[in-house]
């Protein structure tokens, strides 16, 4: 079987040789940290610096470890700012912090020496003047934002050893980028109208590129939306109204995807989901993914007992093994057992690889992975 062939079985709970060993990346300083080991080339971690998921680095990184693919490879148009905002240095401190304006209007501190997400401290998006003047221009649909040439061509060269999947965008999680979380939920009660109005002028225009996309009637073996909506105890939005607002965006996109037959959508969230996935779940999104086990244990096993098979997930596995030992990959080894045996869930590096992670434990995962799950 190939990859493509044997991810899909499992997530129709079909029959399948063995599970893929997928993983989700790296941190960049992780990478460059095993080039200073010697563990891969200096070349080898730049490239994947560079060219991030799926690029030659990426994939040279992931054969020699062990693991059959990287899990985020993904095609569609574009769903975002059009054009970005250009980055502008709005003020340096004494102590080298830097207040930026980024690409999506959001104003950030960068502190020197940090690789953590930079701060958000303010927006442009700070009214209905800001929003119409300098927000809804750049987020109308337009036929330059599905380059049909490109996309065929992407996916005619497509590795067909790997599943296929559309890109649907962000129905939510943008709409928190554009604004940073403090203003993101003051909105809400603030300006309710324009709440309202930008959550839908953003998935309107998803749904419109989705359509286009899927009118080249090309293959897709699963659709995946990108969020990032919640945190370590919960969702970044109110249950009711994610389900009122989005939920029913969620519904007329995952309509379509099944017209042109398809059946697996995933979504992207980290955090802590639980209170949204009967919401995903009702509007046709049936994958969770990364499944952060982080400081809360998140597993699919008690989602599985409460939602049924409906429910499927890729992700899961407790990254933070790799900075520990062998012992500790074989434990966790054991404690996925359980969940494989469930169906419908592929194991995967909850997140992306940290720095912390030891490169000789990361590839005894792979082969202990290879060993146990076929």
């Amino acid at each position: 079987m190939t990859n493509r062939e044997r991810a899909l079985a499992v997530l129709n709970y079909g029959k399948y040789d063995r599970l893929p060993c997928v993983a989700f990346g790296y941190w960049g300083e992780t990478v460059q940290k095993w080039a200073d080991q010697g563990h891969i080339t200096r070349e080898m971690a730049d490239n994947y610096c560079k060219y991030g998921d799926n690029g030659s680095g990426d994939k040279q990184i992931m054969s020699q470890l062990g693991f059959d693919f990287n899990w985020s490879n993904t095609y569609g148009g574009n769903t975002v700012l059009m054009p970005p905002f250009e980055e502008k240095l709005l003020e340096e401190k004494p102590n080298g912090q830097k207040l930026i304006r980024n690409s999506e209007g959001l104003l950030v501190m960068i502190k020197p020496g940090t690789t953590s997400i930079p701060s958000e401290v303010g927006t442009s998006l700070t009214d209905r003047e800001a929003w119409e003047e300098l927000y809804l221009p750049r987020l109308q649909y337009s036929a330059d934002r599905v380059d049909e040439k490109a996309v065929r061509e992407q996916v005619t060269n497509w590795n067909p050893d790997l599943p296929k999947a559309l890109r649907l965008g962000s129905y939510i999680g943008i709409m928190r980028n554009l604004l940073g979380v403090e203003h993101f939920s003051y909105l809400l009660a603030d300006d309710y109208d324009l709440y309202v109005e930008i959550a839908d002028t953003l998935c309107n225009l998803c749904y419109k590129v989705t359509e286009k996309v899927l009118s080249f009637n090309l293959p897709v073996d699963y659709a995946h939306f990108w969020e990032d909506i919640c945190f370590k105890n919960g969702p970044l939005v109110i249950p009711s109204v994610f389900e009122e607002i989005i939920g029913p965006h969620y519904k007329k996109v995952t309509d379509l995807l099944h017209k042109y037959g398809v059946n697996i959508v995933s979504v992207d969230c980290d955090g802590k989901i639980d209170a949204l996935l009967p919401i995903w779940l009702e509007n046709g999104v049936n994958t969770m993914f990364p499944i952060e086990v982080g400081t809360w244990e998140a597993s699919i096993a008690p989602w599985r007992e409460k939602y049924g098979k409906e429910l499927r997930g890729v992700g899961g596995m407790d990254k933070r093994v790799f900075a520990q030992d062998k012992a500790a990959i074989d434990r966790e080894i054991e404690r996925l057992k359980a969940l494989v045996a469930l169906g419908g869930y592929i194991p995967c590096p909850d997140h992306r690889i940290a720095p912390d992670a030891k490169y000789e434990l990361v590839a005894y995962y792979c082969e202990q992975f290879q060993k146990t799950f076929r």
